[in-house]
Order: structure tokens, then sequence, then C-alpha cells
């Protein structure tokens, strides 16, 4: 669950406007602080640990996932500000704070979210050890436990580790960033001289350790046989390891005290205007990150007075923030056990759905399209039939050319294979690669190498916006009467297929993310997608499109223009509404833009899973907004845009737009993005009366904003209704093909229906 990009006019670092905005008197009473909403946020995801709802080991995710979100957060935000601070920057946030004066909020709000990790942990702990997931702590082990503790210290970790001591001969190593260092306070056995020592927990090695397991016992059951029981799978972290075996670590010393302490740095990369090679500009830089300005110094243990003053000293403890833990730092590592083999603490697997459609063309995507237009919604259906699309593009001979961009890949990606097979197979292809995918810079370095490598021509885009929207462009050989390439029926030519999708072209992430693939061969879609790639590869502004929205050319302007026509429909007495869903909303303009349709009577119900900056449900300037944000088993991540158009949602009039881009202002004049109305009626009542609906109705998985910025989960009542588990046993429509029997009808959800 990603933080905001460098771009944000918060951080001072590459804003669009050369003067700072200055906030309005009544900023504070019309917008949330970002960085707070996504602390609310969050706190959200924390919620879920806590949530006995969730399997054991899920709620560990949870939690874990909420350890790496704070992380980048502080990484990012949080160090973007204090850069601010430093610099003296006054900038003001969009509710009219100061850098100084957020950070002041952060930080209290951090320090509570700190806390609640630790309590979460403390109490999954717990639970986790009577469910046979064991994490050693300080207690004695039996005999046979502790000499395999020892052993395995000696024979594994011991080698790795280097200790140093802390003196004007030794200086103080370097910590990396989210690197973590026990210091020892030693006292010499001979001549009891006090000595500072210091080891760097190695990054390469696990950081928790698996002990052998110990078999269950079996209980008798009702048929007088055993069951068998989960055998108890033992860990150890290796702080505590090294902590607990610090007298055979240091020989002829008696360890006095010991501390783990771990470093979050500045990782913001700010593009110079002035870089010649983006590449050669982003390998020094992904160095440079690991040297940051530490932001955030976590400690736990016993830190005496001795190591305080190193600290203080080495670490410049004074320019920075400093959380005391009692027990654990560093709970994104926690991901670690939820990877114990016990399915009965997970979720139940799910394996999706393959569009019906494909395979009643066996396989041939192409005819599948040329059918009828369709749309894939996932993880509910598979992210192979993305994959299948560009394997076939591959290896078809009447395949001549594709267009590709790449934000995150992953690194294990069937999608950057299957453009080198195309490469190597002669066909003209063309790669996006952006290079500014915060903490990916490094994966799509070296997908680039290897695209490169195999004739693909690389494109880096844009020194100064990001190129997020997902496209693929595959332009293909045929003849005209058959479609197929394989007759004489007519005169050959080419037909441009596409896809467009919500969400990156990330395999893994697929898997959990919520999001929507479009597949069409629309010739305007087509002529459109080719001025988006003009763009990006020879900056060629596409002046005008027939039928996309790209920003930064003019996305903003079709989304105003429509909350502009649902104001001036209920001026006029005629229906209106704005259905949305987004992971975060920021931009002013548009905020605004919503108040105004609030006061003229537009409803606006909107689900924004992350950030939320609007202030909902205030009389007199939102009344008519509701947001909501959904938490759960999967990660809502696709954008949809819904514009009643003059009549009562949900309609067929309705306008319907899919999205990569979030309602904030880098998405919408700082980065490349594309807006794509659904006018195909099976896509559009898919989209509207199925996934905006379940959206709308969840019980099980929502929250509702307050006026005040807190969240509340949202009251089932009598009916629950799960969209999560909706769509895991709802086959979604426009992939069907024969298998949906009464063709264009679309089984509708009520707003009122719940189950």
């Amino acid at each position: 669950m990603p933080a905001a990009d460098n771009e944000s006019p918060v951080t001072g670092r590459t804003s669009a406007d050369p003067e700072p905005r200055i906030a309005s008197a009544s900023a504070a009473d019309r917008y949330h602080n970002r960085e707070l909403s996504w602390l609310a946020f969050n706190t959200r995801v924390l919620e879920e640990a806590a949530n006995r709802e969730h399997p054991l080991l899920e709620r560990l995710r949870f939690l874990s996932i909420s350890g790496s979100n704070l992380d980048e957060f502080v990484m990012v935000r949080v160090a973007g500000l204090v850069g601010q601070e430093r610099r003296g920057i006054e900038e003001l946030s969009i509710d009219g704070r100061t850098p100084t004066q957020q950070l002041s909020a952060i930080h209290a709000e951090l320090s509570v979210l700190l806390e609640r990790q630790s309590h979460e942990w403390s109490r999954l702990h717990g639970e986790l050890t009577e469910a046979g997931v064991e994490v050693l702590g300080d207690e004695r082990q039996d005999p046979e436990t502790a000499r395999w503790l020892k052993r395995y210290f000696r024979e594994t970790l011991q080698p790795v580790i280097t200790p140093q001591a802390i003196d004007p001969a030794h200086p103080f190593p370097f910590v990396h960033n989210r690197g973590m260092g026990i210091l020892f306070a030693l006292q010499r056995d001979d001549d009891s001289e006090q000595v500072l020592q210091m080891v760097l927990v190695p990054q390469s090695l696990p950081r928790f350790i698996r002990l052998p397991d110990i078999p269950g016992s079996g209980t008798e059951g009702t048929d007088g046989a055993p069951d068998a029981q989960p055998v108890t799978a033992r860990y150890i972290s290796i702080e505590r390891l090294l902590r607990r075996h610090g007298d055979v670590l240091f020989a002829g010393f008696s360890v006095q005290s010991s501390c783990v302490f771990r470093v979050l740095r500045d990782s913001d990369i700010e593009i110079e205007e002035e870089a010649e090679d983006l590449v050669r500009f982003y390998r020094t830089a992904i160095q440079r990150r690991r040297r940051g300005t530490i932001i955030l110094l976590e400690v736990s243990g016993d830190l005496s007075p001795s190591a305080e003053s190193v600290l203080r000293e080495h670490l410049g403890l004074d320019d920075m923030r400093v959380h005391a833990a009692d027990g654990l730092i560093g709970f994104e590592a926690l991901a670690e056990l939820v990877e114990t083999d016990r399915p009965d603490l997970k979720f139940e697997p799910y394996t999706p759905r393959y569009p019906e459609r494909i395979a009643q063309h066996d396989g041939d995507c192409f005819a599948a399209i040329r059918e009828k237009e369709f749309i894939v919604h996932h993880p509910y259906e598979s992210f192979e039939v993305v994959v299948d699309f560009l394997k076939q593009a591959a290896r078809d001979p009447d395949v001549v050319a594709i267009k590709q961009t790449l934000y995150r890949a992953g690194t294990q990606s069937s999608v950057v294979s299957a453009l080198i097979a195309a490469a190597e197979a002669g066909k003209a292809v063309t790669a996006v690669v952006e290079l500014k995918a915060r903490f990916d810079e490094e994966q799509n370095l070296l997908w680039a190498s290897q695209l490169e490598s195999a004739g693909v021509q690389v494109i880096y885009g844009f020194v100064d916006w990001k190129t997020h929207a997902k496209v693929s462009m595959v332009v293909r050989r045929e003849r005209s009467g058959d479609g197929d390439g394989d007759g004489d029926a007519g005169a050959s030519g080419y037909r441009t297929y596409c896809h467009f999708g919500t969400g990156n072209y990330h395999p893994v992430n697929a898997r959990i993310y919520t999001d929507l693939s479009f597949f069409t061969d629309d010739p305007k879609a087509a002529r459109d997608a080719g001025k988006l790639f003009n763009f990006i590869t020879g900056y060629v502004k596409p002046e005008r499109t027939e039928l996309l929205s790209i920003s930064p050319a003019n996305l903003r302007e079709q989304l105003t223009a429509c909350i502009d026509r649902e104001i001036e429909n209920a001026k006029g007495g005629r229906p209106s509404g704005i259905w949305a869903k987004m992971n975060s909303l920021t931009d002013q303009a548009i905020i605004d833009k919503l108040y105004e349709a609030s006061a003229a009577g537009v409803r606006a119900e909107l689900v924004i899973r992350g950030i939320c900056c609007l202030r909902a449900g205030v009389e007199g300037l939102s009344e008519n907004i509701e947001v909501r944000s959904i938490i759960g088993r999967f990660l809502e991540h696709s954008r949809i845009y819904v514009f009643a158009n003059g009549a009562t949602l949900p309609s067929a009039k309705a306008r319907v737009y899919i999205s990569s881009a979030d309602l904030m202002g880098r998405n919408l004049d700082r980065r490349v993005e594309v807006l794509v109305p659904l006018r195909n009626r099976t896509i559009h009542d898919q989209v509207l009366e199925q996934v905006m609906q379940a959206n709308l109705l969840d019980t099980a998985r929502s929250w509702r904003a307050q006026p005040d910025g807190s969240y509340g989960r949202v009251e089932s009542g009598e009916k629950l209704f799960d969209v999560h588990r909706y769509f895991m046993t709802n086959p979604s429509l426009s992939g069907r093909g024969s298998a949906l029997v009464s063709g264009e009808d679309v089984p509708r959800l009520s707003l009122s229906q719940g189950s």
C-alpha cells in the first residue's frame, strides 16, 4: 500500500507552481490534512490486525502491512517535510499548516500508531503461541533448544557478523536505511573497564530464524482415533538471538546491557532538471538513497547512558525523532512469519476464474476481442488473460508491432518475458519503462537493460512527469472479411487491439489488488492510444482525442466538465449524482468542485481507500457527500468515475469511466494518465451495476468518514454484505460469452440489498 510520490505539492520539491500557494483562513474548516489523513488510513489497516473475523496469520499480515506502510511514509512524506523545515520553506498544506506544524501533528499521531502496533503484536504473539506458531523471547529454554540456538549462532550467525568497538580507533559504522544494529555495554573481566561494542544485524539473513519443529501430540477424536495436531513452528528473531549470546560473542567480557536500534532515512529521489542521462542518474541516486538523512530512530532494550551518548553523537539524535519501544521494532518483517505453512490460519485459497469468452475461442484473445470488447475484474478473474494477450501477440506471425507501458512489473515478470519474445521474433516492440516508480527504480532499470538487449525500443518518458498510464497496443495484419488473416476474403489491412488497465502490469500484485482490465479493438481507442505513445516517445502533445482523455492534456478538464454537468442538471431540477472509486482524493480544485456540486444538491458517493482531504458530511459545505473506505482481504485499487447524466443512478444513461488516475494534483497535472469511457452496454452495466454498487453496498469491510476526519465502521444492521466475498462467488459478466444465458441482461444489485 504505497505512500505519495515526490511530485506532491506538500513536499515542495518539484512543485509545478513556482510560488507557494497561500491557503485561505478557512482552509482547516474546508480540508483535511493530507498526511494526517494517510495516518488515519494506516490506522484502519492496523485495525484489521485486531479483527477476529480474519484468520490469525492474516491478522499478522495486516500488522506487517501497517509497518511497511509506516516505514515508507516516514522515508518519503515525513522526510519531505523535514527537508522543507530545514531549508526554511514555509509553503502551506491544503489545510493551511506550515511544515513545522504538520511535523508536530504527525509525530503525535505517529507515536500513537507505533504504540498500537506494539500492542497488537503483543496480543497476536500470545495467540500465535497458543495456535502453535511460537516466537521465542528471553525466557529460559529447555536444554535441547538452548543447545540448538547456540550451535546455530556459532555455525551460521557468528561467521557473518562483525563486532566493532566504538572508540576513537574504530569509527561508528554506517547504518543503511532500514538497517538495524545492537549496542552492547560491556565490562572487561580482568580490569573492569567499560567498553561499548556494536553489531550490525546482517540484512542478507532472515529476520526470523526457524527452529526445529515440535510435532503435535494429537488428541482422540470421536471415533477413537487420534486427530493429528499441527506441529509447533518455532522462531526467534535474529536480534534476540544475537543479544542472547552476547557472552559467547564477547568472551572475556560481561554484558551489562544491550539495546537494538533501527534507522529510517530520507529515501526520496529528486529529479535534477539538468540530468542528461536518466539511467545513469537513477543508478547513482539509488546508491545515494541508502545514505539519506536519518528521519526516525527506533530503539528497543536497555539504552545505557554511554550507548545513548554514542547514538546522539554519531546519528544526530538531537535533530531526529526517536521512538522507544518495549519489544519488537520493524514490524514489516513479520511478513516472514505469515509464510508459515499453516493453511488453517490463513484465508481459504482462492483461484481466479479465467474469462469464458477466450476459452470459447480456443484461447484466441484477438478473436474474443473482435467478437465483442470485454472487461476483466482482477483478482476475481485471472491476470493471466493479460499475459496471454501479450504472449499470443509475441508468437502470432501477423502481429507487426507492440507498444507497452511498464510502471511496476514485479521481480519475475511474464509481461516482460512476452515483450522480449516478441522482439526476438522480429516484431517492432516499444516499451515505456518508468524509472521514477518509487522503490521499483532498481528493478525497472534491470528490466530496461534486458529489454534493450533483446531489441526492444526502450523509452524512459519524461524527466519531470511519470508515465502512470496502463496501456498495451498490439497492431496485427488482418484481411477484411474474415479478420483472421488466413484466407483471401479481402484486402489486407491492420487492426489494433488495446488493453487499458487501472492497475500495473504486475502479476503478483494482480492476485490481491482489485483492478479492471479493458480489452477493445475500437479504432478510436487505437488512434488515441497511438497519440498517447507519440506523446511519451516524441513529446507530440495530443491536442485532440476521439475517445480517451489524457493527462496532463485534458483529463482534468473532462472530469471537471462532467461534474459541471451534474451541477447544471441539479440546478435545473433534473436527476443528478456522482459515484466514484479511487485510492486518494487530494486535489483542491476537484474538492472545491465537489463542494460546489453538493451545494447545488448533487449527491456524491465516494469510495476512497486511502487519503481523503475532502471533509464529508459537513453542514453547509458537503452534506450531500459521503465518503467510505474499504479495507479487507483484497486491496481496493481500481479507479472508476460515474456521472448520472440527467438520470437517476444507476442508469443506462450514466457516463462511466475507468482510469489509471486518482484525483490528486500529481495525477492530473504531472503524470501521463488515461481516462477511458465505457460505452459497450454489458461492460457499462457490469462496472456500474455490479462493481460500483457492490462497493456502495458493502457493510462488512467499509469505514465511513466523519466530518472531523475520523472513520467509523459502517453499521451492518441485519444485512451483512461483503464486497470481496460477493465477487469471489459471483462471476462477472462481459467476459462470460455464451455462459451468460440471457445475453445482454445483467444481474442487478440494489442499494437496499444485502446478503
